[in-house]
């Protein structure tokens, strides 16, 4: 609850109902970009079959900046040297980060490439603090994906898949960071969009020639849809929730993100789980929780 006292009058205001509403309203957007960002990662087996991890992402990514671009009409030569150094840094970030996670889920289970890639910024929100006590979340988080990697009979991680997890991860915990402040440094969606856009460009030398020649019609309307889903919705949903909750918050609810990549990999790509999987999970999870919640204090 958020109490202010009123300059000569000693009195309280209360902003209860603004700030919760914010709240909700941002707590409903991770949800969905978090459903929108694992169910569009399984529905994309195909795509990522046909084309292979870094053609579907320049395509996905193109479609994204093309849409929003045609939608927010971004005012390029307004920009100062600052917001354009923060999109050329999101947008790389973006690439590369989005090219190794699906470079890991082409080799490695969802629930997996996700877990793998909690570590990333799990560490370093962690590490931030110092070396306290903190630092048992991210060890839980390690048993846990330890835990996914093991199916009963054996080890499920490609190395070279684990490897491109770990990549993402790291690119996540950039992200993270760079999205809240490119969301201040901008108006609306149009930090958003010059980052998709950087995004699409430098994606384009590792993906183009692998993509275009396979591309037909049926091949656009499906990748302009799946660029809805994986990226432009969660990451528009991700930058206006981050205007209106505390990063803190923020990070407790996308916690959630490992348990809806099991899910979604065991609805769309019948990758089911053992019991010792669905603890590491769980591990996973609470680390993630664990850590944000302890941060606050």
């Amino acid at each position: 609850m958020e109490e202010r006292t009123s300059a000569g009058t000693g009195t309280l205001t209360a902003k209860t109902p603004a700030a919760f509403g914010g709240v909700a309203a941002g707590g409903l957007m991770c949800l969905m970009s978090m459903s929108s960002i694992q169910f569009g990662a399984a529905l994309s087996s195909s795509a990522i079959a046909t084309y292979g991890p870094v053609g579907a992402t320049w395509l996905r990514l193109a479609f994204a900046a093309i849409f929003l671009a045609i939608a927010v009409r971004p005012r390029m030569s307004s920009y100062s040297r600052a917001q354009w150094t923060s999109a050329l840094v999101l947008g790389t970030t973006t690439a590369l980060m989005t090219m190794s996670f699906f470079s890991s889920i082409e080799r490695i289970p969802l629930g997996l490439a996700v877990a793998i890639d909690f570590l990333g910024p799990l560490s370093v929100a962690t590490i931030g603090y110092g070396l306290s006590r903190r630092l048992i979340w991210p060890l839980i988080a390690a048993f846990g994906v330890l835990a996914l990697a093991h199916d009963g009979e054996g080890w499920v991680g490609d190395p070279l898949g684990v490897l491109f997890a770990f990549g993402a991860g790291t690119g996540w915990a950039i992200y993270i960071v760079l999205t809240k402040k490119i969301g201040a440094s901008f108006k609306g969606l149009e930090g958003l969009s010059m980052s998709l856009m950087v995004a699409a460009v430098v994606a384009t030398p590792f993906g183009f020639a692998g993509a275009v020649p396979k591309l037909d019609a049926d091949g656009l309307i499906e990748m302009a849809g799946l660029a809805v889903l994986v990226p432009l919705l969660p990451y528009t949903l991700e930058l206006i929730a981050l205007r209106r909750m505390p990063t803190a918050s923020f990070g407790i609810l996308m916690s959630l993100e490992p348990a809806i990549a099991a899910l979604a990999g065991f609805v769309i790509l019948a990758q089911p789980m053992t019991l010792l999987q669905m603890a590491g999970t769980a591990l996973v999870v609470a680390a993630s929780a664990g850590a944000t919640f302890s941060a606050r204090q």
